[in-house]
Formats: structure tokens, C-alpha cells, sequence
């Protein structure tokens, strides 16, 4: 099973730490007070705004950018006052992916910077090969195929010899198309079967650590 993948893409935020973490907790918290000084509201209007733009572009920060004038770094700002000490190592995780054949990127509609802490929080920094962010993706997010198709080139990476792990169903489509196996991080079966190059698991250590007996 998976025998012929020698490339394992990986999202981030809510897929290499739980949704229920605290950081995650805290990215939520950043977004959506950086939306509500940035249109002048609450929070609760706030997030009524961030499930309409992510919902028509993608991320809270495209949307913003193309439908006011906040600048993509100014947005981002609020990654530097996270506390990412809230999660620590996952030696699990970490030799999970220290086993995994070939290439290991992480794949993320956040910043590099919020990517190299959290990596480096978890214990798992060395095990990555390359990260690829929202700014290396033109500010274009996933699921668009701008973004995919920037990520693919940069690290030359051919779909059919490619496993990408996403907490986000519709992040996985357009890579499917493309002949990407996908695993969607989901919580729930430790690991299920949909369709052809298609699976569900619980969270990626136990899918992974799961391999060998798949």
C-alpha cells in the first residue's frame, strides 16, 4: 500500500496538531481580531465575515486583501504574538515521518514563519524537507490550482508518486484530479478506504504508524 509514493505533502494547521490544540485556539483568535480592527467590528461580526471570505476566496487573508487594503504582512502580524509553546513534541509523529521513503513537504495556506515554529515546537523540523507558504503560493491559497501548480514546480514533484494530507476535503480535490493519493485528516476511524487513492484517518502518526499493516 503506497508502495510507489517517494513524496508525502503535508497541510499543517488542524493535520500535524489537533484541532482541539490551543494553538489552534489562538490562530482563530488572531484571525478574527485582525479582521475585526481591520473592518471595524466585533468579533462576533468578524467571524460572521471570515466564513464569507473564506468561503468566496479561499482564506481570511485573500479575501481581505482583494475586497480592502490591508497589507499581507500586516495581516500575518498576529503569528508573531502566538504562544507556541501550548504544544510541545510529538515523538510519535516524529518517527513517523523519519520512516516515510523519499521526500517530506509541508504544504500550508499559512506563513513560513508560523510554519518553522510550529514544526520546531513539535519536534519535527528535521524531518521536513521544504515548506511551501502563502506567500511562496503568490498569496493565492489552496484549493486553487494557481497555488498547487507553484507547488508542484518548485519542488518538481510528479502527482502520481505523491501522498497529500489535508484536514480540508476541499483542499484534496483538485490534487486527486491531478492523480495525487489523498488522506483527509478528519478525526473519527483511525483509517478508512473511500475510493482509489483515496483514504480517511484519524490523524497522520496513526495513519502513518498504520502503513506497514494496511
Amino acid at each position: 500500500m503506497l508502495a510507489d509514493i517517494d513524496t508525502w505533502v503535508l497541510d499543517l494547521d488542524n493535520t500535524l496538531y489537533p484541532a482541539a490544540s490551543a494553538l489552534a485556539a489562538q490562530l482563530t483568535h488572531g484571525i478574527l481580531s485582525t479582521l475585526a480592527e481591520h473592518y471595524g467590528t466585533d468579533l462576533a461580526g468578524a467571524r460572521r465575515l471570515q466564513s464569507e471570505l473564506v468561503a468566496k476566496y479561499g482564506t481570511s487573508l485573500r479575501g481581505a486583501m482583494l475586497t480592502g487594503t490591508i497589507d499581507p504582512h500586516d495581516f500575518l502580524g498576529f503569528e508573531r504574538r502566538i504562544d507556541y509553546s501550548v504544544i510541545g513534541p510529538d515523538p510519535v509523529l516524529a518517527a513517523a515521518l523519519e520512516t516515510l521513503p523519499g521526500r517530506r513537504y509541508v504544504y500550508t495556506n499559512g506563513s513560513a514563519y508560523h510554519a518553522e515554529q510550529a514544526l520546531g515546537r513539535l519536534g519535527v523540523r528535521d524531518c521536513i524537507d521544504g515548506v511551501f507558504d502563502i506567500l511562496a503560493g503568490g498569496l493565492i491559497p489552496k484549493p486553487y490550482a494557481e497555488s498547487l501548480d507553484a507547488f508542484l514546480t518548485r519542488f518538481g514533484i510528479d502527482p502520481a508518486r505523491a501522498a497529500m494530507f489535508d484536514d480540508l476535503e476541499v483542499n484534496l480535490a483538485l490534487p486527486h484530479e491531478r492523480g495525487m493519493t489523498t488522506v483527509w485528516v478528519t478525526g473519527g476511524t483511525p483509517y478508512e478506504q473511500l475510493a482509489a487513492r483515496r483514504w480517511r484517518a484519524a490523524d497522520v502518526p496513526g495513519f502513518l504508524s498504520a502503513l506497514p499493516k494496511i
